[in-house]
């Protein structure tokens, strides 16, 4: 436990992804990045280098050579893991016997008895586990909560759509880790596909599915793997009292992070619900258009009220990869462990699962 009023941070791996969230760590507040750790100095001094020139830390954080050294230094207290899903087990087990707290990146792991394996490692040396999905802490969450949740705006809620979606160019088919069986065996499913499974559940305070039935749209890998992984697939999920839900992830089609989010007397719709679109809020709209008949006059008229939240996109104080890592700072230091993020990311990754299993079935329908 840090012995100030900071939680100081170290990242196991220089993935991409830990780039944006070196600045989301100096713009916490009660964060600190003390070290970086990878295969080699070298290439953690080049990624701290890099960084440092874009977003300074005074200290800089030091490199270490080895992920072993960075679990073993004694002023870091939680750490933050972008290594490869394939990968990414042994490591948050062993952060864990470590004593220190971890922040995982999604998918959390390659399958749900994985996941649980971590959950209890950490809960067993009693360190804060948490998945890196950014929206979770955005400040328009409860926003949409209070929407849905006043029984007028969407009512009674019977349908929910999502899609996370991009165009990978060639240079990522021929090169990147996510088209790797090896390294993210998930592929479009684990990395695109977290987010919109954890809308569904959070829509529905986490009620889970019945039966789910997926189809693996398409598949491929790039030159130097011998497994390949989804590269466009959706599913339908169907839950107690007659809800259902759709997703679609996709590398081979466009920029899309929409949800729907329909019930009996009206619906959301949230265009950006991964990555707020740059700007100084975070929207969503709530629609409840009148369709009226008089006579030979049909008229369909919209009635749209939008809702906003003050916040500013791309690791800036008030932005939701900022308020992701303030938050985990917060319940490292205040001493106590809170086992609702692991449950949902538990959770996520069994609806995962089934829906993976569904589609290496050709559809078939699998009971939860």
């Amino acid at each position: 436990m840090s012995r100030s009023n900071t939680c100081r941070w170290g990242i196991l791996g220089t993935a991409g992804i830990a780039r944006k969230n070196w600045d989301s760590i100096k713009n916490s507040g009660n964060g600190t990045l003390i070290a970086v750790a990878s295969r080699s100095t070298e290439r953690a001094q080049q990624f701290i280098d890099e960084c440092q020139g874009c977003v300074t830390y005074s200290p800089a954080p030091r490199a270490i050579s080895s992920y072993e050294g960075l679990l073993a230094a004694s002023d870091i207290d939680a750490v933050y893991i972008p290594l490869p899903t394939g990968i990414r087990k042994e490591w948050v087990i062993r952060a864990a016997q470590a004593g220190k707290h971890v922040l995982a990146e999604k998918p959390v792991g390659c399958n749900s008895a994985d996941v649980a394996e971590m959950i209890a490692a950490c809960r067993k040396n009693n360190v804060q586990f948490m998945d890196g999905v950014m929206f979770m802490h955005s400040a328009r969450l409860p926003k949409l909560r209070e929407v849905l949740d006043d029984g007028e705006s969407v009512g009674r809620i019977r349908r929910i759509s999502s899609t996370f979606s991009f165009c990978g160019p060639e240079a990522f088919h021929q090169a990147n880790i996510r088209a790797s069986g090896e390294l993210e065996p998930l592929g479009c499913l684990g990395d695109l596909g977290w987010y919109t499974i954890r809308f569904t559940l959070w829509a529905l305070n986490y009620q889970m599915p019945r039966r789910v039935s997926a189809r693996m749209l398409s598949q491929s890998h790039r030159p130097d793997s011998k497994l390949d992984v989804p590269m466009e697939f959706s599913a339908e999920l169907f839950f107690d009292g007659g809800v259902s839900a759709t997703f679609y992830n996709s590398f081979i089609t466009e920029h899309q992070q929409w949800g729907f989010i329909a019930g009996d007397k009206g619906f959301v719709h949230v265009s950006d619900f991964v990555l707020p679109y740059l700007g100084c809020e975070s929207a969503f709209n709530v629609h409840k258009a009148a369709f009226h008949v008089d006579g030979c006059d049909y008229s369909y008229e919209e009635h749209t009220r939008r809702h906003a939240a003050y916040e500013y996109s791309n690791n800036a104080p008030t932005a939701q990869e900022t308020n992701l890592f303030r938050n985990f700072s917060a319940l490292v230091l205040s001493g106590r462990r809170d086992d609702h993020w692991a449950d949902i990311a538990l959770k996520t990754q069994q609806v995962m699962d089934a829906c993976l299993a569904s589609a290496r079935q050709d559809g078939k329908t699998i009971e939860m």
